[in-house]
């Protein structure tokens, strides 16, 4: 039976022929929280009198939302989920580590692995040809103890990249395109994967952002190929034995195909208070802009904060500026590179590794009535916390661009066509 990723990966898993709308019963490759949702899962844990975990080994917390603490009662969170990771032998990346779903990518997901987290964006893992997805703190504590969870099979939505990338376009473009032509519900509990002449020559980097904001048009993954481009993401880190090939059947059945010419986009800018409410930058320019963030799972990657120091070079802000590197890593090449003196120069501050403005509990809040142009993955009010604050979502070239002039800047304009 000809298969799409989905319904391979989940095959493969479970050993089982399946196909989409199928149930699956699935071990887990890795299951991780955040200091977000973990201490809600670790006490239905308690509640069940359950003190063990299948795979300590494959069971991760990330302490990276509210990094470094900014109250008590976080910090006594953070302080709980370091004592079950003790007594239970799990994995803690700690404070200053960086964002879950970026050390995941860098450290642990891998082709055909079945990923679950405790954060909406564990569909980052998507760009490995992973059955990668979040799931609600009490799913996710279960398969933490079990080591197993099930699945419906998702229907999926073939989309097609063809084409050669514009200036200044990025994968950013690409994937805030996609999520205003189908909407925020348009793939609901579906898989989306992402195929086509284009996608295959996208570095990892890029998909991992395309695969990150897949939830935002309501998918359950967001979907590659494995191939070439894997294969030397993982040698990086010096995990080249991790790699193996997965694709799609060539006559695999698709719900749906969308075919996205990516020679014909320009930048795009997501307005407030949705991720779906997308505008070309050329019809939002000169928006007045109070705060640039520059960073998260989405877009804070070594690639990111080049571009930002590329625009920033022997410039200054004019907008409040956040740069927060999306794990240590990246932190440690962005400053071999010079990259952190640069931003610095230029006015900008740089952050601990880890989520930073992006959730809003430290590091960036919003005044009433401030915009924010940031490089994340969502925009819903009261995100950064504020709900009298706005906030645009674009690329960090077009971020980086806005920084300097204060308003929402064209790159064509910003760079003379």
């Amino acid at each position: 039976m000809p298969q799409t990723l989905a319904e391979k990966i989940l095959s493969l898993a479970s050993g089982k022929n399946l196909k989409a709308g199928q149930t699956a019963i699935v071990p887990l490759s890795l299951a991780y929280f955040q200091d977000g949702t973990g201490p809600l899962g670790l006490r239905q844990l308690e509640k069940l009198n359950i003190k063990k975990l299948a795979n300590p080994e494959k069971s991760i917390f990330f302490i990276d939302h509210s990094a470094p603490s900014p109250r008590k009662e976080l910090s006594n969170d953070h302080m709980f989920i370091r004592d079950f990771a003790k007594s239970t032998g799990a994995i803690v990346h700690d404070v200053g580590d960086g964002v879950c779903h970026q050390i995941a990518a860098e450290s642990y997901v891998r082709p055909g692995d079945v990923v679950i987290g405790g954060d909406s964006h564990t569909c980052t893992g998507g760009a490995f040809a992973a059955f990668a997805t979040g799931m609600g703190s009490t799913d996710v504590a279960i398969g933490m103890a079990l080591g197993k969870t099930w699945f419906r099979v998702p229907e999926t939505i073939k989309v097609e990249l063809k084409g050669y990338i514009p200036r200044f376009v990025t994968s950013k473009d690409i994937i805030l395109h996609l999520i205003g032509l189908i909407g925020a519900d348009g793939a609901t509990y579906k898989s989306l994967e992402f195929c086509g002449d284009f996608a295959e020559k996208l570095p990892m980097p890029e998909r991992l952002t395309i695969s990150n904001m897949a939830v935002e048009a309501g998918a359950k993954v967001g979907l590659f190929a494995s191939d070439n481009k894997t294969k030397q993401y993982l040698a990086k880190y010096g995990r080249e034995n991790d790699y193996k090939e997965i694709s799609s059947d060539p006559d695999a059945y698709y719900e749906q195909v969308i075919t996205i010419e990516v020679d014909k986009l320009t930048p795009v800018v997501a307005c407030p208070h949705t991720v779906d409410n997308t505008k070309p930058v050329s019809q939002v320019k000169n928006i007045k802009i109070d705060q640039v963030f520059i960073g998260t799972c989405t877009n804070g990657r070594i690639e990111d904060l080049r571009y930002a120091a590329c625009v920033f070079k022997d410039r200054k802000v004019k907008a409040r500026t956040i740069i927060t590197p999306a794990s240590r890593d990246v932190f440690i090449q962005a400053s071999k590179e010079g990259l952190i003196e640069t931003i610095l120069k230029a006015g900008a501050t740089i952050m601990t590794p880890g989520c930073g403005a992006c959730v809003g509990v430290h590091g960036g809040i919003l005044g009433d009535d401030e915009n924010c142009l940031a490089t994340q993955n969502r925009n819903f009010q009261g995100r950064m916390g504020n709900p009298k604050g706005n906030i645009y979502l674009s690329s960090p070239i077009v971020a980086a661009c806005s920084a300097i002039t204060g308003v929402i800047t064209d790159p064509d304009e910003f760079f003379g066509n």
